[in-house]
């Protein structure tokens, strides 16, 4: 073999790597602990010493911090760990009203309307449908006349064609959504979870994703992300105006404590402002020498001595004040609005202190101390900014309605990027006012203060102004990135663009759920691989004992790669997981087939061994590639658990490549030059399927009427019964629920059938102690209070069976969303039809072989969902159509394809042999199909006993996915030979000899 040593190379240092990657999981892992141990119990100690340590260095190897292990970690789904997963969509419909200034013009409305009505059908895009709605009524007119103002000019003219208007919408929906974006990304920044995850998705919709949220905190989630943005603008006070205050304040609060008698307060004076600035003068301020002290500390000294510091300055010890080291060295206040700084952890304690009844006597009326909106520089802290109140109301000076435009900008005297913004009449008589008293004396630039622009009671920059600004327009400049202006652009036309953002779906998994999720996958996993390990070794020997060991090392090099891409490992990953033990070991039963066929030769060992692994490549890579293509098409049009299914199962894809022809070849090279004894199967397995003969091309038409017949009555029953469709196939909320004590389906029914009006399900899950409850009642409404309605109602209903229940886990599809996704599978069960056949047309140069795939593939996918609609209501589990079960159906197709091509490479193998050209086709391809039938019946079995074991072990949860799973492998493994091959031969006949 050659290049046995780059081999080797390769796998030293791919180990190396995934072992890297994976201890960082470990190292985290042994952290937690620790931090339990230390917490005994209190959540809320734990998450002091976490946050203690943070910036720590844990793994002392590298050096590396708790947090940077923790970003690098192997991320698990909120299915494994619980949380709240939203999907939030942009109102065009609203935006596009607001754009038009809430005109009164009938055929615009008419328009409108129906295209609301229209989206909830449609997946189109919401623009489309908008224009095409208002050609239908008025073929003729003109839209740029009601979008079309004076402030808006440079973008439309009043002239523009119904093109013109059409860009300018998609251009404003565009912006609006990165607005919108742009929002919920800084309020999820402060909800305080976890590595949170928010992405834009195609068209109008934002993902959400937040670990750790329990079904207690979802209405503060709901009324986070669904709250209207508010963006204002306030004049500042100067940090040296500001500094006395926040001394009085922290003497305030420790002679508070003192006075009440608190344990972590001593007879020690609080510290002044000045007594704070002869601190800095001596070292730093005392923050920065209780960070100086945790460094060299373990993490408990670490709080401890936090602890001393704000037994006598509260304030202090929590918000470091904003204190530099001037030219001469000597400490002194930084000019500007910032009056302090806190990290992020603190800043919920700065809060508390500032809001106490004593601290609020002393702080003026007319200030506000608000947060930045990020944090500083790739750090964890926050600034605290005074800002200065305006007018008889104590208001803002100016709102963010005035602005009408603002735009990202190259900074022509400066250079690098500004904001440039534009504000209506009104709004820029009063920014001329503004401006004029913070630029103060224009002759000294030393007087000039700061304006705050404040989103959400939270300050996204405060620039200085050093002139007065007449006209409306100004800009703003600074050190910013190009994206810092794009992101500060679109806040600023928060105003102007007013698009709610609403939720159309939701699902929350409580932790004991994800708990058992992830109890359930290890079960799973387990014990598949235990019976694809023994399975192995019982048929192919010693053999099997090499295939094992590549096994093993595929599971590491899996999970390292996955880690490494920063992957999430969800529910449908783990059964990614348990499939790709199945799937492994295919590769290594195509060269053991070829490996036994060229020692019945008479070959030696070495020689078989090699020309096993020569002869079994083409095979091997055409269905493993044809398999991939099924994952990639899953990654791209699938979403969230889809995308992590399909992840691991191309990582695994990639993995076993790797393992099955080149590791398991250096094994064996290693075994040979040791002498060791190889086997490749055992006395009862050596003659298994060999010399078969069986007439599968003569019984061709007995296969077309089963399959036909089946397919038949599937759709007369798919006509008649139709489906059981899952909530995100048909809308609707969804709860999984827990009673204390057994209970059944019809006394849950009848309690809540009478509240939950409209179409309600109730059914088994798992257990006479549970049930999944799924209603369409309110599903139009996407309000907080809409959501808490249904949800006291079920309760109503709920504590009529038990006063003690559980929910689990809920979820939410609006309709909307419900039909694009049904609209979305039905598309990707085609695209990946077509793109397999095409890959089988280039790869086999025969439109006949190509007909033969896609015929399979298409009987496959109709043959599942005829056995979900005939078996409907009759098996004792769901067999729910949702988006796991189209998983499901592509992942068959992907294993149909990849049996199918194994035969059909055989076949083109027979048909290229010099005395197969004037044979009768029938025959040889006969021939084929019998010498690989042991290939297919060893993977089929391998694969089965899998997806068994998934069944049996995965869950509730992904029951009907893997059932879907075992009833597709199943008809695959019979299409392949049954029906692939039998259609290739009827449409190709003599012309295969050609």
């Amino acid at each position: 073999m050659q290049g046995k040593g780059v081999i080797k190379f390769l796998a030293v240092v791919l180990a190396i790597v995934c072992l890297y990657q994976l201890s960082f999981t470990w190292v985290t892992k042994s952290v937690e602990d620790d931090a339990r141990a230390y917490a005994k119990g209190s959540t809320e100690k734990e998450k002091a010493y976490l946050d203690s340590i943070s910036a720590q260095p844990v793994y002392p190897l590298f050096k590396h911090s708790y947090q940077y292990c923790k970003d690098r970690e192997l991320a698990l789904g909120l299915d494994l760990k619980g949380g709240m997963n939203v999907t939030m969509q942009i109102s065009l419909s609203e935006l596009i009203r607001t754009l038009a200034n809430n005109s009164t013009d009938v055929t615009f409305n008419q328009a409108l309307h129906n295209a609301d009505v229209a989206s909830k059908t449609s997946p189109e895009d919401y623009i489309d449908i908008f224009m095409r709605e208002y050609k239908k009524i008025s073929p003729s007119g003109k839209l740029a006349p009601i979008f079309s103002t004076q402030s808006n000019q440079a973008s439309l003219k009043f002239d523009a064609s119904n093109g013109d208007v059409e860009k300018y919408l998609r251009d404003q929906s565009k912006t609006a959504v990165d607005q919108s974006f742009n929002i919920l990304r800084n309020r999820i920044d402060k909800f305080g979870v976890t590595a949170p995850n928010i992405q834009q998705q195609a068209g109008n919709r934002i993902l959400i994703e937040l670990p750790g949220v329990s079904e207690s905190s979802k209405d503060r989630v709901r009324k986070l992300l669904q709250g209207s943005a508010k963006l204002e603008f306030y004049a500042t006070y100067d940090n040296s105006e500001v500094y006395q205050l926040l001394g009085n304040i922290n003497g305030i609060i420790a002679a508070k404590n003192k006075t009440t008698g608190k344990k972590d307060t001593t007879d020690a004076p609080a510290t002044t402002p000045a007594a704070a600035t002869d601190t800095a003068k001596k070292g730093g301020s005392l923050l920065s020498k209780v960070k100086q002290n945790a460094a060299k500390d373990t993490s408990a000294a670490a709080l401890k001595n936090k602890n001393q510091l704000a037994e006598t300055n509260p304030l202090f010890a929590v918000l470091r004040p904003a204190i530099g080291q001037g030219a001469n060295g000597q400490a002194q206040l930084i000019p500007g609005p910032a009056v302090g700084y806190a990290e992020v952890k603190d800043t919920a304690k700065v809060n508390s202190l500032l809001k106490s009844d004593d601290v609020q006597a002393v702080i003026p009326k007319n200030m506000r101390l608000l947060w930045s909106a990020k944090p500083n520089n790739n750090t964890k802290v926050l600034q605290l900014f005074a800002i200065k109140l305006s007018g008889a109301e104590n208001g803002p000076a100016l709102s963010g309605e005035a602005i009408t435009d603002a735009r990202s900008d190259m900074d022509q005297t400066n250079g690098g990027y500004e904001v440039t913004m534009e504000m209506n009449s009104d709004g820029a008589k009063t920014w001329r006012k503004v401006t004029a008293e913070a630029a103060g004396n224009p002759a000294d630039q030393s007087d000039n203060r700061a304006i705050a622009i404040v989103l959400d009671d939270n300050v996204v920059s405060a620039p200085n102004v050093s002139n007065e600004i007449a006209g409306g327009r100004s800009s703003i400049s600074g050190t910013f990135t190009q994206d810092e202006t794009k992101d500060l652009a679109n806040v600023l036309k928060a105003g102007r663009l007013p698009a709610p953002a609403r939720i159309v779906s939701e699902d929350i998994v409580g932790p004991s759920l994800g708990q058992e999720a992830i109890n359930d996958g290890l079960i799973s996993c387990g014990v598949g691989l235990a019976i694809v390990l023994l399975f192995m070794i019982v048929y192919y020997n010693s053999a099997g004992t090499v295939a094992d060991v590549a096994v093993f090392v595929n599971i590491f090099f899996l999970m390292g790669v996955l880690t490494s891409l920063g992957a999430v490992l969800t529910l449908p990953g783990i059964a990614g997981i348990v499939l790709i033990l199945g799937i492994s070991v295919d590769a290594n039963v195509l060269i053991y087939e070829r490996v036994r066929e060229e020692l019945a030769l008479g070959k030696s060992k070495r020689i078989a061994i090699a020309d096993g692994y020569k002869h079994a490549l083409s095979s091997i890579l055409d269905s493993q590639i044809s398999s991939f293509l099924t994952g990639l098409i899953l990654f791209i049009f699938g979403s969230g658990p889809i995308q992590g299914f399909a992840t691991t199962l191309m990582i695994g894809i990639v993995t076993s490549l790797f393992c099955s022809l080149l590791i398991t070849r250096v094994i064996f090279e290693w075994m040979l030059d040791k002498n060791m004894d190889i086997k490749f199967s055992n006395a009862w397995s050596s003659n298994l399927f060999k010399g078969s003969n069986y007439g599968f091309v003569k019984n061709r038409f007995k296969f077309y009427a089963f399959s036909g017949i089946f397919i038949l009555a599937g759709i007369v029953s798919m006509v008649t019964r139709g489906f059981d469709y899952g909530v995100d196939f048909q809308g609707g909320r969804s709860y999984i629920v827990r009673f204390d004590q057994s209970t059944s389906t019809e006394t849950v029914r009848d309690a809540i059938d009478q509240s939950l009006t409209g179409g309600t399900e109730v059914k088994s899950f798992g257990g006479d102690k549970q049930v999944r409850i799924t209603t369409n009642y309110l599903i139009e409404d996407n309000t907080t209070s809409g959501d808490n309605k249904v949800e006291s109602t079920l309760r109503t209903g709920l504590s009529k069976v038990s006063p003690k229940f559980t929910i689990l886990s809920s979820q939410k599809v609006g309709p909307t969303i419900a039909n694009d996704i049904k609209s979305s599978a039905v598309w990707t069960v085609i695209i990946a039809i077509l793109v397999i056949s095409a890959y089988i047309l280039i790869r086999f140069r025969r439109w006949q072989f190509s007909l033969g795939a896609m015929v399979a593939t298409a009987h496959d996918a109709l043959l599942v969902l005829s056995f979900f609609s005939l078996f409907r209501g009759i098996l004792p589990f769901a067999l729910e159509i949702d988006q796991a079960f189209i998983a499901a159906i592509l992942t068959v197709i992907g294993y149909s394809i990849n049996d199918t091509v194994v035969v059909f490479d055989r076949i083109r193998e027979f048909l290229g042999l010099h005395h197969a050209k004037t044979d009768d086709p029938s025959v040889v391809v006969n021939q084929a199909i019998n010498s690989t039938l042991s290939r297919t019946i060893i993977t089929a079995l391998t694969v089965i006993f899998v997806l068994i074991v998934l069944f049996i072990f995965g869950g509730d949860v992904i029951r009907g996915f893997s059932f879907a799973l075992l009833v597709g492998v199943v008809f695959g493994t019979y299409s392949s030979i049954c029906v692939a091959t039998p259609i290739m031969l009827d449409f190709g006949g003599k012309k295969l000899n050609s």
